[in-house]
């Protein structure tokens, strides 16, 4: 009799087991967030902001006392092939949505391993346009690379339509391609005056001074640095060191020059960037999102944090619609996601009205902000 309960008992056990492999999360009470990102190495920076911003989130969703998420944030040190192994490691602890990765590489990796799994994916910062093609269930909250080209342009026509124009871009860089791509091609049809363009790569950005001179010996006294705080930071410090004194103008992967590690914030001052996000912003969401961040981290958000923050808060808002529940497999909570985020408008912090459409890509605008006294304000 002992045995046979005995084996009644194990399978029993087995078939819970496999039961909640099946469902996905039932064993848990919470819905569950993966994400993942560089949270060490040259563009920590980025990943923790990402991380650091939804975790503000969490804790004031789950303080509302209805429904409670959990957040797993995998470090994938901007490596493609590490970001699919941070996807499956949060797959196997039960994540319901993949709320990255961070950087475009890592995205465009895991972006058909969501759609193949029917995992619903929000990535707060990958803007590649490639990353939302993989499938239906894949979704941006920042602006497209080509999207921030063309804002680039529009701007510049309208705010510096007689500057001479240098850029430096990172052509080996998925981002910093990309929106250079779109800015040629608009900068020619309005009329722009560029007059220098020099790309590095990878293999040879430690040492940016030959960019630099080049942009000074053209005479631009506009130069346009679609890439990351790291680079900038040097470009900016090379500069200061040959006297060289044009508007710097970058996009939103800049923002966190001034917590670059090594880096002078002094000589970021004037820096001009088109970023979703503006720290010293009078709105109340704003300032008690800042006031949060700098008491818990000790540092001003930037756009990342921000991003990530609106991507917590828009996951809330379509799973309390939606009717979602922690019981629910990925699958199922993919399937009430992709339909909820296709018909919602968000307001977030990076923008009103936010809206997206079947492709995945989110509407809404840029502005423009300038670096003074080490802090951003509105360049309009």
């Amino acid at each position: 009799m002992k045995k046979v309960l005995s084996m009644a008992l194990a399978a029993a056990l087995m078939a819970a087991t496999f039961a909640g492999c099946a469902g996905g999360n039932s064993d848990s009470n919470t819905i569950k967030l993966g994400t993942s990102g560089p949270l060490t190495g040259s563009n920590a920076v980025y990943g923790n902001a990402v991380k650091n911003g939804m975790e503000i989130a969490i804790e004031e969703l789950n303080a509302k006392g209805g429904l409670q998420f959990e957040q797993n944030a995998q470090d994938d040190e901007a490596d493609s092939e590490k970001a699919v192994n941070a996807y499956n490691t949060l797959k196997d602890w039960g994540m319901h949505i993949m709320a990255g990765p961070t950087t475009t590489g890592c995205a465009n990796a895991v972006a058909p391993e969501c759609a193949a799994d029917n995992m619903f994916m929000l990535t707060p910062s990958a803007s590649g346009p490639d990353v939302i093609k993989a499938g239906d269930s894949v979704f941006q909250v920042c602006f497209s690379d080509p999207n921030l080209g063309l804002a680039a342009a529009d701007y510049f026509a309208a705010h510096f339509s007689d500057a001479v124009i240098g850029v430096i871009y990172d052509s080996s860089d998925l981002y910093s391609a990309g929106v250079y791509s779109t800015f040629e091609t608009e900068a020619k049809a309005k009329g722009l005056n560029v007059v220098c363009v020099e790309a590095f790569t990878s293999a040879n950005k430690s040492d940016l001074s030959t960019q630099v001179t080049k942009c000074q010996a053209a005479g631009a006294d506009l130069v346009f640095m679609p890439f990351y705080a790291t680079e900038a930071a040097q470009v900016l410090t090379y500069a200061d060191k040959i006297g060289y004194k044009p508007t710097f103008f970058g996009c939103d992967g800049m923002d966190g020059i001034l917590a670059t590690e090594g880096f002078d914030p002094k000589l970021a001052e004037g820096l001009v960037l088109l970023t979703p996000f503006a720290a010293d912003a009078d709105d109340e969401k704003t300032q008690n999102f800042v006031k949060k961040y700098i008491e818990k981290f000790d540092t001003v958000p930037n756009q990342f944090a921000a991003d990530a923050y609106d991507v917590a808060y828009a996951i809330y808002e379509a799973c309390t619609e939606a009717g979602v529940t922690p019981d629910m497999s990925s699958e199922e909570v993919c399937e009430k996601m992709v339909e909820q985020f296709t018909s919602m408008s968000f307001d977030g912090l990076t923008g009103s009205g936010m809206t997206w459409d079947a492709s995945g890509a989110v509407s809404k605008v840029p502005m423009a902000v300038v670096i003074q006294n080490g802090e951003y304000v509105s360049a309009d």
